[in-house]
Protein backbone atom coordinates (compact mmCIF):
# COMPACT_ATOMS: atom_id res chain seq x y z
CA UNK A 1 0.00 0.00 0.00
CA UNK A 2 1.54 3.14 -1.20
CA UNK A 3 2.38 6.12 1.26
CA UNK A 4 -0.41 8.13 -0.48
CA UNK A 5 -3.25 5.89 -0.16
CA UNK A 6 -2.58 4.92 3.42
CA UNK A 7 -1.97 9.13 4.34
CA UNK A 8 -5.47 9.48 1.94
CA UNK A 9 -7.41 12.68 3.75
CA UNK A 10 -11.16 11.19 5.05
CA UNK A 11 -12.64 14.24 3.04
CA UNK A 12 -11.37 12.51 -0.45
CA UNK A 13 -12.30 8.95 0.41
CA UNK A 14 -15.54 9.68 2.43
CA UNK A 15 -17.24 10.89 -0.80
CA UNK A 16 -16.70 8.37 -3.28
CA UNK A 17 -17.76 6.20 -0.65
CA UNK A 18 -21.08 8.15 0.00
CA UNK A 19 -21.94 8.04 -3.59
CA UNK A 20 -21.38 4.49 -3.80
CA UNK A 21 -23.51 3.91 -0.36
CA UNK A 22 -26.50 6.49 -1.70
CA UNK A 23 -27.57 4.29 -4.64
CA UNK A 24 -28.65 1.10 -2.51
CA UNK A 25 -31.74 0.10 -4.58
CA UNK A 26 -35.06 -0.12 -2.75
CA UNK A 27 -36.84 -3.41 -2.77
CA UNK A 28 -39.17 -3.95 -5.67
CA UNK A 29 -42.95 -4.21 -4.69
CA UNK A 30 -44.32 -7.85 -4.19
CA UNK A 31 -47.64 -8.43 -5.29
CA UNK A 32 -49.84 -9.47 -2.69
CA UNK A 33 -51.90 -12.88 -2.93
CA UNK A 34 -50.59 -16.64 -4.16
CA UNK A 35 -47.97 -16.48 -6.70
CA UNK A 36 -45.95 -18.37 -8.58
CA UNK A 37 -41.88 -17.88 -7.98
CA UNK A 38 -40.35 -15.42 -9.74
CA UNK A 39 -36.98 -15.11 -10.76
CA UNK A 40 -34.32 -13.03 -8.45
CA UNK A 41 -33.67 -9.53 -8.91
CA UNK A 42 -30.80 -8.05 -10.74
CA UNK A 43 -27.86 -8.26 -8.36
CA UNK A 44 -25.92 -4.91 -7.31
CA UNK A 45 -22.13 -5.70 -6.51
CA UNK A 46 -20.05 -3.49 -4.44
CA UNK A 47 -16.34 -4.15 -4.47
CA UNK A 48 -13.18 -3.19 -2.08
CA UNK A 49 -9.91 -4.64 -3.34
CA UNK A 50 -6.77 -3.34 -4.03
CA UNK A 51 -7.88 -0.88 -6.89
CA UNK A 52 -11.60 -0.26 -5.26
CA UNK A 53 -12.63 1.22 -2.25
CA UNK A 54 -16.67 0.78 -1.92
CA UNK A 55 -17.06 0.37 -5.51
CA UNK A 56 -20.12 0.11 -7.73
CA UNK A 57 -19.20 -2.59 -10.41
CA UNK A 58 -21.31 -4.32 -13.15
CA UNK A 59 -24.22 -6.31 -11.91
CA UNK A 60 -24.50 -9.84 -12.04
CA UNK A 61 -28.04 -11.66 -13.07
CA UNK A 62 -29.64 -14.27 -12.10
CA UNK A 63 -30.10 -17.18 -14.84
CA UNK A 64 -31.81 -20.59 -14.42
CA UNK A 65 -29.49 -23.38 -13.59
CA UNK A 66 -29.12 -25.82 -16.47
CA UNK A 67 -26.04 -27.66 -14.80
CA UNK A 68 -24.70 -29.19 -11.60
CA UNK A 69 -23.40 -27.03 -9.21
CA UNK A 70 -19.58 -26.10 -9.33
CA UNK A 71 -17.19 -27.81 -6.34
CA UNK A 72 -16.97 -24.20 -5.29
CA UNK A 73 -21.11 -23.11 -5.36
CA UNK A 74 -21.68 -21.39 -2.36
CA UNK A 75 -25.77 -22.42 -1.53
CA UNK A 76 -28.35 -20.11 -0.15
CA UNK A 77 -31.38 -20.60 1.63
CA UNK A 78 -33.24 -17.69 2.37
CA UNK A 79 -36.21 -19.25 4.08
CA UNK A 80 -33.71 -20.89 6.95
CA UNK A 81 -33.13 -17.94 9.11
CA UNK A 82 -31.26 -17.79 12.87
CA UNK A 83 -30.13 -14.47 14.87
CA UNK A 84 -31.34 -11.31 14.61
CA UNK A 85 -28.57 -8.21 13.79
CA UNK A 86 -28.80 -5.61 16.79
CA UNK A 87 -25.91 -3.26 14.43
CA UNK A 88 -21.72 -2.60 14.43
CA UNK A 89 -19.96 0.00 15.56
CA UNK A 90 -16.93 0.74 18.05
CA UNK A 91 -15.73 2.17 21.60
CA UNK A 92 -15.58 5.67 22.64
CA UNK A 93 -13.09 5.26 24.96
CA UNK A 94 -10.99 7.92 26.94
CA UNK A 95 -9.04 7.77 24.39
CA UNK A 96 -11.17 8.10 21.09
CA UNK A 97 -12.91 10.80 22.61
CA UNK A 98 -10.05 12.77 23.26
CA UNK A 99 -9.03 11.96 20.04
CA UNK A 100 -12.25 13.20 18.42
CA UNK A 101 -12.29 16.34 20.46
CA UNK A 102 -9.09 17.71 19.13
CA UNK A 103 -10.83 17.54 15.79
CA UNK A 104 -12.28 20.87 14.06
CA UNK A 105 -16.52 20.89 14.29
CA UNK A 106 -16.80 20.92 10.86
CA UNK A 107 -14.27 17.76 10.29
CA UNK A 108 -15.80 16.06 13.25
CA UNK A 109 -19.05 16.40 11.85
CA UNK A 110 -18.17 15.11 8.85
CA UNK A 111 -16.67 12.46 10.40
CA UNK A 112 -19.68 11.34 12.37
CA UNK A 113 -22.34 11.54 9.62
CA UNK A 114 -19.91 9.12 7.42
CA UNK A 115 -19.64 7.12 10.90
CA UNK A 116 -23.21 7.37 12.12
CA UNK A 117 -25.59 8.63 9.61
CA UNK A 118 -27.73 5.82 8.02
CA UNK A 119 -27.04 6.90 4.81
CA UNK A 120 -23.70 5.65 5.35
CA UNK A 121 -21.82 3.87 8.07
CA UNK A 122 -25.02 3.51 10.16
CA UNK A 123 -22.86 2.31 13.54
CA UNK A 124 -25.45 1.57 16.33
CA UNK A 125 -23.78 -0.28 18.47
CA UNK A 126 -21.30 1.31 20.95
CA UNK A 127 -19.07 0.98 23.64
CA UNK A 128 -17.96 2.99 26.55
CA UNK A 129 -15.77 2.68 29.83
CA UNK A 130 -16.70 3.04 33.32
CA UNK A 131 -13.87 5.23 34.61
CA UNK A 132 -10.30 4.28 32.71
CA UNK A 133 -9.38 1.37 30.40
CA UNK A 134 -5.83 0.80 29.00
CA UNK A 135 -6.74 3.19 26.38
CA UNK A 136 -7.05 6.21 28.10
CA UNK A 137 -5.37 9.76 28.59
CA UNK A 138 -4.67 9.18 33.10
CA UNK A 139 -5.83 7.56 35.14
CA UNK A 140 -9.20 7.55 36.62
CA UNK A 141 -12.54 6.31 38.40
CA UNK A 142 -15.64 7.89 39.91
CA UNK A 143 -14.36 7.54 43.02
CA UNK A 144 -10.69 7.62 43.89
CA UNK A 145 -9.16 7.63 47.39
CA UNK A 146 -9.54 6.14 50.68
CA UNK A 147 -12.19 3.59 51.16
CA UNK A 148 -15.62 5.23 50.89
CA UNK A 149 -17.96 2.59 50.99
CA UNK A 150 -21.43 4.83 51.01
CA UNK A 151 -19.71 6.37 47.75
CA UNK A 152 -20.19 9.79 49.14
CA UNK A 153 -17.21 11.31 46.29
CA UNK A 154 -18.68 9.95 43.10
CA UNK A 155 -18.35 11.77 40.65
CA UNK A 156 -18.71 11.72 36.26
CA UNK A 157 -16.89 14.96 36.15
CA UNK A 158 -13.77 13.71 34.34
CA UNK A 159 -16.10 12.87 31.68
CA UNK A 160 -18.10 15.95 31.31
CA UNK A 161 -15.01 16.95 29.49
CA UNK A 162 -14.87 15.29 26.24
CA UNK A 163 -16.51 11.88 26.73
CA UNK A 164 -20.16 13.04 26.81
CA UNK A 165 -20.07 15.67 24.19
CA UNK A 166 -18.78 13.25 21.87
CA UNK A 167 -21.20 10.44 22.37
CA UNK A 168 -24.14 12.82 22.62
CA UNK A 169 -23.13 14.23 19.25
CA UNK A 170 -23.10 10.82 17.41
CA UNK A 171 -26.30 9.68 19.65
CA UNK A 172 -27.30 13.24 17.65
CA UNK A 173 -26.77 11.86 13.96
CA UNK A 174 -27.90 8.20 15.38
CA UNK A 175 -30.49 8.54 17.44
CA UNK A 176 -31.06 4.73 17.64
CA UNK A 177 -27.54 4.44 19.07
CA UNK A 178 -27.40 1.61 21.62
CA UNK A 179 -24.69 2.22 24.32
CA UNK A 180 -23.26 -0.67 26.50
CA UNK A 181 -20.33 0.33 29.19
CA UNK A 182 -17.45 -1.90 30.74
CA UNK A 183 -15.25 -1.19 33.54
CA UNK A 184 -11.63 -2.00 33.31
CA UNK A 185 -11.44 -1.47 36.93
CA UNK A 186 -13.78 -0.39 40.53
CA UNK A 187 -11.75 2.19 42.12
CA UNK A 188 -8.42 0.63 43.62
CA UNK A 189 -9.91 0.48 47.49
CA UNK A 190 -12.43 -1.85 46.31
CA UNK A 191 -9.64 -4.61 45.22
CA UNK A 192 -7.13 -6.64 47.34
CA UNK A 193 -4.22 -4.31 46.15
CA UNK A 194 -5.35 -1.06 46.62
CA UNK A 195 -4.81 0.20 43.11
CA UNK A 196 -6.58 0.35 39.13
CA UNK A 197 -3.57 -1.79 37.73
CA UNK A 198 -4.35 -5.20 37.84
CA UNK A 199 -4.68 -7.20 40.98
CA UNK A 200 -8.63 -8.80 42.45
CA UNK A 201 -12.23 -7.70 43.11
CA UNK A 202 -12.79 -8.16 47.07
CA UNK A 203 -15.94 -9.93 47.52
CA UNK A 204 -16.58 -7.32 50.94
CA UNK A 205 -17.24 -4.36 48.27
CA UNK A 206 -19.38 -5.98 46.04
CA UNK A 207 -22.72 -3.89 47.46
CA UNK A 208 -20.81 -1.14 46.85
CA UNK A 209 -19.86 -1.71 43.70
CA UNK A 210 -23.48 -2.64 42.85
CA UNK A 211 -24.52 0.83 43.93
CA UNK A 212 -21.21 2.26 41.89
CA UNK A 213 -23.17 0.63 38.67
CA UNK A 214 -26.55 2.08 39.18
CA UNK A 215 -24.89 6.00 40.45
CA UNK A 216 -23.07 5.81 36.80
CA UNK A 217 -26.44 4.55 34.49
CA UNK A 218 -28.27 7.49 36.75
CA UNK A 219 -25.72 9.95 36.38
CA UNK A 220 -25.23 9.21 32.49
CA UNK A 221 -29.11 9.12 32.28
CA UNK A 222 -29.24 12.96 34.21
CA UNK A 223 -26.54 13.81 31.03
CA UNK A 224 -28.53 12.68 28.13
CA UNK A 225 -26.79 9.39 27.74
CA UNK A 226 -28.57 6.04 28.78
CA UNK A 227 -26.93 3.22 28.69
CA UNK A 228 -28.56 -0.14 27.67
CA UNK A 229 -26.39 -2.93 28.57
CA UNK A 230 -23.37 -3.12 31.12
CA UNK A 231 -20.90 -5.58 31.44
CA UNK A 232 -19.48 -6.52 34.76
CA UNK A 233 -15.73 -6.23 34.20
CA UNK A 234 -14.02 -6.25 30.68
CA UNK A 235 -11.80 -9.34 30.33
CA UNK A 236 -12.73 -11.02 34.05
CA UNK A 237 -9.54 -13.43 33.85
CA UNK A 238 -6.45 -11.49 33.40
CA UNK A 239 -4.92 -8.42 35.41
CA UNK A 240 -2.51 -8.04 32.53
CA UNK A 241 0.40 -7.69 34.94
CA UNK A 242 -0.57 -4.85 36.87
CA UNK A 243 0.60 -2.51 33.55
CA UNK A 244 -3.06 -0.97 32.74
CA UNK A 245 -6.36 -0.73 34.40
CA UNK A 246 -7.50 -4.80 34.95
CA UNK A 247 -9.40 -6.70 37.66
CA UNK A 248 -9.69 -9.97 38.24
CA UNK A 249 -13.17 -11.92 38.55
CA UNK A 250 -13.23 -15.35 39.59
CA UNK A 251 -16.13 -17.15 38.36
CA UNK A 252 -17.71 -17.65 41.55
CA UNK A 253 -17.57 -13.49 41.89
CA UNK A 254 -19.11 -12.64 38.98
CA UNK A 255 -22.16 -15.07 39.47
CA UNK A 256 -22.16 -13.38 42.71
CA UNK A 257 -22.02 -10.18 42.19
CA UNK A 258 -24.62 -10.62 39.83
CA UNK A 259 -27.18 -13.15 41.00
CA UNK A 260 -26.82 -11.69 44.97
CA UNK A 261 -25.80 -7.62 44.13
CA UNK A 262 -26.22 -5.78 40.60
CA UNK A 263 -29.23 -8.03 39.51
CA UNK A 264 -31.66 -7.51 42.09
CA UNK A 265 -30.18 -3.79 42.95
CA UNK A 266 -31.17 -3.16 39.63
CA UNK A 267 -35.00 -5.09 40.07
CA UNK A 268 -35.81 -3.27 42.55
CA UNK A 269 -35.00 0.34 41.60
CA UNK A 270 -36.95 -0.39 37.94
CA UNK A 271 -33.42 -0.24 35.97
CA UNK A 272 -34.28 -1.50 32.34
CA UNK A 273 -29.83 -2.08 31.74
CA UNK A 274 -28.98 -5.35 30.54
CA UNK A 275 -26.38 -7.43 31.94
CA UNK A 276 -24.10 -9.16 29.96
CA UNK A 277 -21.49 -11.62 31.18
CA UNK A 278 -17.51 -12.73 30.73
CA UNK A 279 -16.64 -9.64 28.29
CA UNK A 280 -13.59 -11.61 27.23
CA UNK A 281 -12.55 -14.40 24.37
CA UNK A 282 -14.26 -17.21 23.16
CA UNK A 283 -11.60 -19.62 25.01
CA UNK A 284 -13.76 -19.00 27.69
CA UNK A 285 -16.86 -20.50 26.41
CA UNK A 286 -17.06 -23.51 29.14
CA UNK A 287 -16.87 -20.41 31.87
CA UNK A 288 -20.20 -18.91 29.83
CA UNK A 289 -21.83 -22.25 30.29
CA UNK A 290 -20.70 -22.80 33.71
CA UNK A 291 -22.44 -19.29 34.70
CA UNK A 292 -25.24 -19.98 32.52
CA UNK A 293 -25.76 -22.85 34.96
CA UNK A 294 -25.81 -21.35 38.18
CA UNK A 295 -29.22 -21.18 39.93
CA UNK A 296 -30.66 -17.62 39.50
CA UNK A 297 -28.35 -16.18 36.97
CA UNK A 298 -30.40 -16.16 34.30
CA UNK A 299 -32.88 -14.11 36.63
CA UNK A 300 -30.96 -10.94 35.56
CA UNK A 301 -28.42 -11.79 32.68
CA UNK A 302 -29.15 -13.28 29.36
CA UNK A 303 -26.05 -12.71 27.04
CA UNK A 304 -22.77 -13.52 26.69
CA UNK A 305 -20.16 -10.92 25.43
CA UNK A 306 -16.84 -11.83 23.89
CA UNK A 307 -13.90 -10.98 22.03
CA UNK A 308 -11.76 -12.23 19.52
CA UNK A 309 -7.99 -12.18 20.75
CA UNK A 310 -7.83 -16.27 21.67
CA UNK A 311 -9.89 -19.17 20.43
CA UNK A 312 -12.16 -19.63 17.46
CA UNK A 313 -15.35 -18.20 16.98
CA UNK A 314 -17.20 -21.75 16.33
CA UNK A 315 -16.33 -22.15 19.83
CA UNK A 316 -19.18 -20.17 20.63
CA UNK A 317 -21.64 -22.45 19.11
CA UNK A 318 -21.12 -24.48 21.99
CA UNK A 319 -22.97 -22.17 24.36
CA UNK A 320 -25.32 -21.31 21.92
CA UNK A 321 -26.26 -24.74 21.15
CA UNK A 322 -26.72 -25.22 24.97
CA UNK A 323 -28.80 -21.82 25.40
CA UNK A 324 -29.96 -20.93 21.88
CA UNK A 325 -32.02 -18.18 23.42
CA UNK A 326 -29.15 -16.50 25.06
CA UNK A 327 -28.01 -13.44 23.08
CA UNK A 328 -24.72 -13.48 21.94
CA UNK A 329 -22.21 -9.90 21.51
CA UNK A 330 -18.81 -9.26 20.08
CA UNK A 331 -17.77 -6.77 22.06
CA UNK A 332 -14.00 -5.60 21.34
CA UNK A 333 -11.59 -6.16 18.72
CA UNK A 334 -9.10 -3.84 16.91
CA UNK A 335 -6.08 -3.07 14.30
CA UNK A 336 -2.28 -2.77 14.96
CA UNK A 337 -0.87 0.49 13.95
CA UNK A 338 2.46 -1.19 13.71
CA UNK A 339 1.11 -3.93 10.97
CA UNK A 340 2.25 -3.54 7.50
CA UNK A 341 -1.29 -4.18 6.79
CA UNK A 342 -3.41 -2.03 8.72
CA UNK A 343 -4.71 -0.06 6.19
CA UNK A 344 -4.88 -3.05 3.41
CA UNK A 345 -6.55 -5.91 5.74
CA UNK A 346 -9.82 -5.30 4.85
CA UNK A 347 -10.00 -9.28 3.74
CA UNK A 348 -8.84 -9.83 6.66
CA UNK A 349 -11.61 -8.07 9.14
CA UNK A 350 -14.16 -9.21 6.92
CA UNK A 351 -13.44 -12.83 7.21
CA UNK A 352 -13.45 -12.47 10.86
CA UNK A 353 -17.05 -10.45 10.56
CA UNK A 354 -18.14 -13.25 8.74
CA UNK A 355 -16.77 -15.92 11.13
CA UNK A 356 -18.35 -14.23 14.30
CA UNK A 357 -21.66 -13.22 12.80
CA UNK A 358 -21.92 -16.78 10.98
CA UNK A 359 -21.92 -18.02 15.00
CA UNK A 360 -24.64 -16.21 16.08
CA UNK A 361 -23.28 -13.32 17.22
CA UNK A 362 -26.10 -10.23 17.00
CA UNK A 363 -23.42 -7.14 16.76
CA UNK A 364 -19.94 -6.45 16.33
CA UNK A 365 -18.37 -3.58 17.99
CA UNK A 366 -14.58 -2.38 17.91
CA UNK A 367 -12.17 -1.24 19.59
CA UNK A 368 -11.11 2.58 19.48
CA UNK A 369 -13.20 4.63 16.94
CA UNK A 370 -10.21 6.73 16.68
CA UNK A 371 -6.70 7.20 17.72
CA UNK A 372 -3.32 8.96 16.61
CA UNK A 373 -0.43 7.46 14.55
CA UNK A 374 1.42 6.05 17.42
CA UNK A 375 -1.89 4.17 18.78
CA UNK A 376 -2.00 6.90 21.53
CA UNK A 377 -3.17 8.15 24.36
CA UNK A 378 -2.95 5.04 26.05
CA UNK A 379 -1.64 3.68 29.48
CA UNK A 380 -1.25 0.02 28.44
CA UNK A 381 1.09 -2.22 27.08
CA UNK A 382 -0.30 -2.58 23.93
CA UNK A 383 0.15 -1.21 20.39
CA UNK A 384 -3.46 -0.84 18.97
CA UNK A 385 -4.63 1.31 16.27
CA UNK A 386 -7.89 2.93 15.94
CA UNK A 387 -10.76 2.43 13.20
CA UNK A 388 -9.51 5.63 11.96
CA UNK A 389 -6.38 7.23 12.70
CA UNK A 390 -6.30 11.38 13.38
CA UNK A 391 -2.99 12.59 12.80
CA UNK A 392 -1.82 14.30 16.36
CA UNK A 393 -0.19 17.42 14.12
CA UNK A 394 -2.24 18.33 11.42
CA UNK A 395 -5.21 16.38 12.41
CA UNK A 396 -5.87 14.41 8.74
CA UNK A 397 -7.70 11.13 9.07
CA UNK A 398 -6.88 8.19 7.75
CA UNK A 399 -8.68 4.93 7.63
CA UNK A 400 -7.91 1.14 8.43
CA UNK A 401 -8.82 -2.12 6.54
CA UNK A 402 -11.50 -2.51 9.79
CA UNK A 403 -12.89 0.38 8.74
CA UNK A 404 -13.11 -0.38 4.98
CA UNK A 405 -14.64 -3.72 5.64
CA UNK A 406 -16.92 -2.33 8.11
CA UNK A 407 -18.54 -0.59 5.10
CA UNK A 408 -19.57 -4.08 3.59
CA UNK A 409 -21.53 -4.88 6.77
CA UNK A 410 -22.82 -2.29 8.61
CA UNK A 411 -23.90 -0.12 5.45
CA UNK A 412 -26.74 -2.46 3.84
CA UNK A 413 -27.42 -4.04 7.37
CA UNK A 414 -29.98 -2.42 9.33
CA UNK A 415 -31.15 -3.39 12.53
CA UNK A 416 -33.72 -5.72 12.25
CA UNK A 417 -31.59 -7.76 9.27
CA UNK A 418 -31.72 -11.85 9.72
CA UNK A 419 -28.79 -14.14 9.12
CA UNK A 420 -30.06 -16.61 6.32
CA UNK A 421 -28.24 -20.17 6.05
CA UNK A 422 -25.53 -20.09 3.43
CA UNK A 423 -23.05 -23.32 2.75
CA UNK A 424 -20.34 -24.35 0.29
CA UNK A 425 -18.27 -27.42 0.00
CA UNK A 426 -15.19 -24.88 -0.48
CA UNK A 427 -13.20 -22.60 2.10
CA UNK A 428 -11.78 -20.20 -0.05
CA UNK A 429 -14.43 -17.85 0.14
CA UNK A 430 -16.04 -16.76 3.28
CA UNK A 431 -19.84 -15.93 2.98
CA UNK A 432 -22.90 -14.76 5.11
CA UNK A 433 -25.87 -13.85 4.18
CA UNK A 434 -28.99 -11.68 5.55
CA UNK A 435 -32.33 -10.30 4.82
CA UNK A 436 -33.21 -6.45 5.83
CA UNK A 437 -36.74 -5.04 7.13
CA UNK A 438 -37.31 -4.24 3.63
CA UNK A 439 -36.98 -7.56 2.35
CA UNK A 440 -34.04 -7.05 0.32
CA UNK A 441 -31.18 -9.97 0.55
CA UNK A 442 -28.00 -9.28 1.41
CA UNK A 443 -24.57 -11.43 0.80
CA UNK A 444 -21.28 -10.59 1.82
CA UNK A 445 -18.17 -12.80 -0.05
CA UNK A 446 -14.69 -12.36 1.14
CA UNK A 447 -11.68 -13.31 -0.84
CA UNK A 448 -8.69 -13.57 1.05
CA UNK A 449 -6.46 -15.32 -1.43
CA UNK A 450 -5.69 -14.89 -5.26
CA UNK A 451 -8.16 -14.31 -8.25
CA UNK A 452 -11.00 -16.65 -8.65
CA UNK A 453 -14.73 -17.03 -9.86
CA UNK A 454 -17.76 -17.38 -7.35
CA UNK A 455 -20.78 -19.34 -8.60
CA UNK A 456 -23.90 -18.77 -5.98
CA UNK A 457 -26.97 -21.26 -6.50
CA UNK A 458 -30.65 -19.88 -5.08
CA UNK A 459 -33.57 -22.02 -5.57
CA UNK A 460 -33.29 -23.07 -9.26
CA UNK A 461 -31.61 -20.20 -10.06
CA UNK A 462 -27.77 -19.44 -10.49
CA UNK A 463 -25.13 -16.57 -10.84
CA UNK A 464 -22.01 -16.30 -11.25
CA UNK A 465 -18.89 -13.39 -10.72
CA UNK A 466 -14.90 -12.90 -10.55
CA UNK A 467 -13.81 -12.29 -7.09
CA UNK A 468 -10.25 -10.15 -7.07
CA UNK A 469 -7.71 -11.24 -4.56
CA UNK A 470 -7.26 -9.48 -1.16
CA UNK A 471 -11.40 -8.36 -1.98
CA UNK A 472 -14.62 -7.78 -0.24
CA UNK A 473 -17.51 -7.85 -2.39
CA UNK A 474 -21.22 -6.83 -0.86
CA UNK A 475 -24.68 -8.25 -3.04
CA UNK A 476 -27.82 -6.81 -2.80
CA UNK A 477 -30.93 -7.85 -4.36
CA UNK A 478 -34.66 -8.33 -4.48
CA UNK A 479 -36.68 -11.51 -3.92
Amino acid sequence: MSASYTRRTFLATSGLAAAALASVPQPAKQPSGDVAQKQPGEVSVWVTDDHHVLSRVTPVKWQIARAPALSNAISLDPQKKSQEILGFGAAFTDAACFMLNQLSPAARDQLFHTLFHSSEMGFSVCRSCIGASDYSATLYSYDDGDVDPELKRFSIGHDRAYILPIIRAARKVNPDLFLFASPWSPPGWMKANGSMLGGSMRRAHMPSYANYFLKFLQAYEDEGVPVQAVTIQNEVDTDQDGRMPACIWPQEYEVDFVTSHLGPLFRRTGTKTKIWLIDHNYNLWGRALAELESPGLRDYANAIAWHGYVGQPEWMDRVHNAYPDVDMFWTEGGPDYTAAGYASDWAKWSAMFTGILRNCCRSITAWNFALDERGRPNIGPFSCGGLVTIDSQNKAISHSGQFRAFAHFSHFLPRGSRRFESQSKDNDIQHVGFETPAGQNVLVLTNSGSDRNCQLRLDNYAASLSLSQNSVTTLVWSS
